[in-house]
């Protein structure tokens, strides 16, 4: 297997090893192909730990990279041939790092095999994101602003040379040219991702001003995580390339739609789907109980499906934010919608809650997790909401809802992570690193003045 893997390098001209923080950013170190042997493969590669956000101390920085040797990917953006290799982290002392994302996804699928509830969870995440002609921000103790310019913006219709294409507030939902001006970057989007090994199925304009969205078919939790990744590094490139630029950020224009990443979610045994039975909207009791276990633990969820100060900004009612915890059969108003399948390989459960700033490996492996801990204490989710919830003024005083703030949802995450300890998925040492790390955006974002408290204040 080692042999073949060289041998499979050697159409390239330098080999990228990527790996993931646990904020989900993508890093990497480039090696002439020559280099790669089977020494590197078996003993890693070593790097600083210490200069990762949230890893180790300075006095104990010395970790390993360890090649995934199951595949290469193409990259489309170097101008030299060059190959990517995803890696995971290791502990010197020999085994995966605990605060290693990629290796807290793994442990979940063996921990998925181990409950014999399944043995296969898909996932299926639509994440949508902005595309902007410019951005520009600052902050300092005495001074603030960011500024935001795409000729699809409203204020844009005042600008000269103008066409006038361009949606209207909330008008932006699959368009067709002139008034869809993405489309050509969209599809070179669509073929960066396929040339690197994602097999996709759609591109359309979304609802908000500059929103986008493409689709790639569902697969486990560790390959979709994975696809996440190479998701976000083209998007982000060819945005460039064009002369723009691209953000997961959830909500970066007020008073419009924010990015959320949808995420299909369901579980098989041999080859079987679990989640279709006879129950409410096909599902079977299996599923009901899994989307007990999301709605129970929704809040210590938001910690990692909702990892930043914005997110709450997009998760806040009318603008068909999920905000309650309910579920519905096709209905956008709950966090746990039940998507129409034609057939029992279709059922599944979709949450709707998180958004793509969210690491896909740790955001996966805590909605798993919680899934199964409904699944094994037989967690009910209570009766379906048929109705609109963005219209039902007493909806949030029936049903729980999500957490409002960052801050609410890493004390939920403090109060609530023992299921996500289950086969010893996640550790306490990796929850409490990753609370003091966003605690720090936290005290951050509450203790600098904003720009719209001078306008309610300043003459107070």
């Amino acid at each position: 297997m080692t042999k073949q893997f060289i041998e499979s390098l050697q159409s390239f001209e330098f080999i990228d090893f990527r790996f993931t923080d646990v904020l989900g950013t993508w890093h990497h170190i480039t090696f002439p192909t020559h280099q790669v042997d089977e020494a590197m493969i078996h003993d890693g590669v070593a790097f600083d730990g210490s200069s990762i956000p949230g890893w180790k101390a300075v006095h104990e920085s010395d970790m390993l990279l360890k090649l995934d040797t199951s595949k290469v990917i193409p990259d489309s953006f170097t101008t030299h041939n060059t190959g990517i290799v995803i890696c995971d982290v290791w502990d010197p002392a020999g085994h995966a790092y605990e605060r290693d994302p990629r290796s807290v996804a793994k442990k979940a699928e063996v921990y998925l095999k181990a409950s014999g509830i399944a043995d296969t969870a898909y996932f299926g995440p639509e994440a949508e994101f902005f595309i902007f002609d410019q951005v520009q921000f600052q902050t300092k103790p005495e001074s603030s602003f960011y500024h935001l310019y795409s000729n699809e913006l409203p204020y844009a219709s005042g600008k000269e040379p103008n066409s006038g294409y361009r949606p209207g507030h909330k008008g932006g939902y699959m368009p067709c040219a002139p008034i869809d001006t993405f489309q050509d970057m969209r599809s070179d989007m669509v073929q960066a991702m396929s040339g690197m090994g994602l097999v996709m199925e759609k591109h359309h304009h979304e609802v908000a001003t500059s929103q986008q969205e493409l689709g790639f078919k569902f697969g486990t939790l560790v390959d979709v995580a994975d696809a996440v990744q190479i998701y976000k590094y083209v998007v982000r490139n060819v945005a460039n390339t064009y002369g723009c630029t691209a953000t997961f950020m959830p909500k970066p224009l007020a008073g419009d739609n924010g990015s959320g990443m949808h995420v299909h979610q369901s579980l098989w045994q041999d080859k079987k789907p679990l989640f279709a039975g006879d129950g409410y909207a096909g599902l079977s009791q299996t599923a009901l109980h899994y989307i007990g276990g999301i709605l129970k633990h929704a809040k210590a969820i938001n910690a990692f499906t909702n990892p930043t100060t914005n997110s709450y900004k997009r998760l806040i009612p009318g603008f068909e934010a999920p905000v309650i915890c309910a579920y519905s059969s096709r209905n956008r108003s709950a966090s746990c919608r039940i998507p129409m399948a034609f057939n029992d390989k279709g059922r599944r459960v979709e949450v709707r809650f998180p958004d793509p700033t969210a690491c896909g490996y740790l955001a996966f492996a805590a909605m798993l997790l919680a899934g199964l801990d409904g699944i094994k204490n037989k967690i009910d989710p209570g009766a379906a909401a048929d109705q609109n919830l963005f219209e039902d003024t007493h909806s949030a005083k029936r049903f729980p809802t999500v957490a409002s703030s960052l801050r609410e949802a890493l004390h939920f995450l403090e109060e609530d992570y023992a299921f996500l300890c289950q086969g010893n998925v996640f550790t306490p040492d990796l929850i409490e690193a990753y609370i003091d790390l966003k605690m720090r955006d936290v005290h951050a974002f509450e203790h600098a003045p904003h720009p719209i408290e001078f306008s309610m204040y300043y003459n107070y």
